[in-house]
This record gives C-alpha cells, structure tokens and sequence, in this order.
C-alpha cells in the first residue's frame, strides 16, 4: 500500500517577511489617509457638500512627515526589483522579458479599472448628470493612478540600474541625486511646473536604489543608533527645505511631480525600517500574521486601484440612506471612519474574487521581440500618465482602457516560430 507524500512547506526561511508586511502597510495606510481627506455628505443647507475635512486641520502637514508613505513603498519595490532581478538573470532571463512580466503585473489589473471607469463616465455623460459632479468624481477616483505610470518607468530601468549599481553604486546614486537637484532648480527657478515632470526619471528610481542598497545588506550593517542618527538628519533637513527652501511643507504637496523632500523622506524611512525590522519579524512570526499578509499582499494591486471607486460608491449609497451619511469633518463623520475602512476593506475583498485573475499572471510563452515588448509598455504607461497630468476623464478613461487593452494582447500573445524551428519541430 502506498501512501500520498504531503504537500511540501513553502520555505520563508530566506524571504524577508517584514517587507512584505511593509508593503501591505503602505497600501492600507492609502486607503485610510483617503478616507480622512474625501469628505461628501449633506451640508447645513441640505446639499451635498464635497470637502478635504483632514486637510483643514491645523495638524495636516504635520502628520504628512510620518503618513506619506509612498517613498517607503518605492524602497521596498526597490528591494523586490533587486532580488527579482537577480533572480531573472540567474535563470537565463534577460532585460525585455523581465520587463515583460513587471509590466503585465502593473497593466493587467489596470485593464479592467479604465474598463470600468469607461462604462461609467459614459452612462453618467449619456444620462445627463451634472458634469461638474461628473468631473469631480472622476477626479478624486482616479487620482491614485499616477503611481502606475512612475512604477513602469522604474521598473523598466531595474535592468540597466540595477547594472550601474553593481559597478558604480555610490556614483548611481550621486547621478541621480544631481539629476533631482537639477530639475527642481530649473523648475523653482523658471516657474515652469511641467518641468518637474523630467523628476519622474530622477526621484522615484532613486528612492528605487535605496531598496538596491537595503537588499545588499547596507543598512543591515549599520549600527541602530547609526541609523536613528541618520533618520533624524533626514527629518531635520526637511525643516529648512519646507521653511526656507521653494518646497511644501506637506508632503503630498510635494509628491506630484516628485520633488527633494521625497528623496529625503524616502533615506529616513528606509532607516525606520531597519530599526522597526526585529520587532516586525517577531510579528510576521505568527502564523496568523502571515496569513493576513499573503491574503492581502496578494490582492493588492486590486486594493490599491479599487478603493476610491468603492469608497466613493459606498459613500453614494450612504447617501441614500436617511442619516446613514454624516456631515464631512463632523464629530459623527470622524468617528465614522474606522468603521468605512472595514466595510472598504470587506468589499475590495469580495471584488477581488471577480477580478484577481487579472493579477495573475499565468503561463506566458516566450518574450516577444524587445521592439514589442517597448511598444506594449509604452501603451501601458501613457494611460497613467495621462489620468496624472490631465486627470481622469472620459476620453482618458476609453483611449486608456484601449491601450492597456494593446498592452496586455502584445505582452500575453505568444510570437509565431519561424519556418525553420517549425520544420525541425
């Protein structure tokens, strides 16, 4: 009689776990300084009053210093962009395919969003609503794609900066830094904002290289006052660039385009992380904890994209709803919102039963050719780009579902063997 032989472990002994909880973290923290910063309810005359309740708190730009989390996010990216790429190579892979996945990964789960946001627009266009009202919800829905088009372009330089950091890693980070310093002097100087959109090159991939180093061991080998000393420079600096220099002491004000204080933000959270890296091991140390990591963590682009159209229907309904919807900025409204963050949370979930396939990715055949694979993530990087410059409108949403429609058929197609391997087939 022969026996089954039981599934083998998964083994997490080499994958750092607190990353994975950090990343999580980032993403939940998005939904909750969202459902603080959107306020629609009933004003003292009875309308709808659409209002930003936590930015008019004297404590705002404060709270950004700890609550901007993006550039943690983009160093944890960084870390996984090393080892995935590391890994790639090791197993034969080159530049375009690994391109080819990090953009099937960002441009599949997009699809099915412009999808949507098409549908809607143009029923609510067809049907006659007020367009101001239109507009407005369209912008605040797609507001957090921007991220998308700044994550394609650095993960599409993960190959060629990933090679200048394994000669040159201090003078990759100066060029970088330069090139930052650079664009927001030109921009500061000129008056001209458009220029700070060449920062998207500079800024976000490096943020990006910082996770090179923490993947390398670099802050690892730090001593923890060393790196405490290091975090409190950073915070120090940004008083006289918030203060004296041309910067917003929010930063959020700061973040599109992306600006030195970012940088700046990004080395003290990297540091942070590294201090907090024994106490979150201990945490993801608990089976329970890594079970809420891995449901979360691998829903998470569909969390992320999701939860401002949910938040703003479930808002919508509420509105329905006599007295199920309180005043914006309201004791009742505050207190509220602990409460919306599960039933967003309970509902991104529920939606992503629908839709997580668009996360996976599947068998894929071999890359198609480098000229493919540049035109497919182009496709998918002007959408983005377009909702973060011009924001979100109908014929954003339509031209955006039909080129990360383009995208996902160039990368996902398998390329036709010549007559020659066919034969010898």
């Amino acid at each position: 009689m022969t026996t089954r032989a039981a599934p083998a472990a998964v083994d997490l002994s080499r994958r750092d776990l607190t990353l994975d909880l950090a990343r999580v973290v980032c993403v939940l923290f998005v939904i909750v300084v969202h459902l603080v910063q959107v306020g629609i309810g009933p004003g003292p005359d009875g309308g709808l009053v659409a209002s930003r309740p936590a930015e008019e708190q004297p404590w705002f730009d404060a709270a950004t210093w700890v609550g901007q989390i993006m550039p943690l996010f983009f160093v944890v990216g960084g870390f996984a962009a090393a080892t995935g790429w590391r890994s790639w190579t090791a197993k034969g892979g080159d530049a375009a395919g690994f391109i080819r996945t990090r953009t099937l990964r960002l441009a599949q789960p997009a699809l099915p969003l412009f999808v949507f946001f098409a549908v809607v627009l143009g029923v609510a266009t067809a049907a006659g609503l007020p367009a101001q009202l239109v507009s407005d919800a369209a912008v605040g829905a797609g507001s957090p794609l921007w991220f998308l088009a700044a994550y394609l372009l650095c993960q599409a330089a993960v190959p060629f900066l990933a090679a200048c950091h394994a000669r040159r890693p201090v003078a990759t980070l100066v060029v970088l830094a330069l090139g930052v310093i650079a664009v927001d002097v030109v921009r500061f100087s000129s008056g001209v904002e458009e220029v700070g959109l060449l920062n998207l090159l500079f800024v976000w991939p490096l943020v990006q290289q910082f996770g090179f180093w923490y993947a390398d061991g670099w802050f690892d080998r730090r001593h923890p006052l060393t790196l405490a000393g290091i975090a409190a420079a950073c915070y120090l600096l940004l008083w006289p660039l918030t203060a004296v220099g041309p910067y917003s002491t929010s930063m959020l004000g700061n973040l599109n385009p992306p600006t030195v204080p970012l940088v700046v933000l990004g080395i003290a959270q990297a540091c942070l992380l590294r201090l907090l890296k024994p106490a979150l091991a201990r945490l993801m140390s608990l089976r329970a904890m890594q079970g809420v990591v891995f449901v979360l963590g691998s829903r998470l682009m569909t969390i992320y994209l999701w939860h401002l159209p949910v938040m703003l229907a479930l808002t919508g309904v509420s509105l329905l709803i006599p007295g199920a919807a309180p005043t914006p900025a309201s004791e009742a409204w505050w207190w509220s919102r602990p409460i919306l963050f599960v039933v967003v949370l309970a509902v991104l979930l529920l939606l992503s039963l629908a839709i997580a396939r668009w996360e996976a990715l599947g068998t894929l055949g071999s890359t198609p050719p480098r000229a493919v694979v540049a035109l497919a993530w182009v496709c998918a990087f002007v959408p983005p780009f377009a909702v973060m410059e011009w924001f979100l409108d109908l014929p954003i949403a339509v031209g955006g579902a039909v080129l990360l429609a383009v995208a996902v058929f160039l990368l996902r197609r398998r390329p036709r063997a010549h007559a020659s391997v066919r034969s010898e087939a």
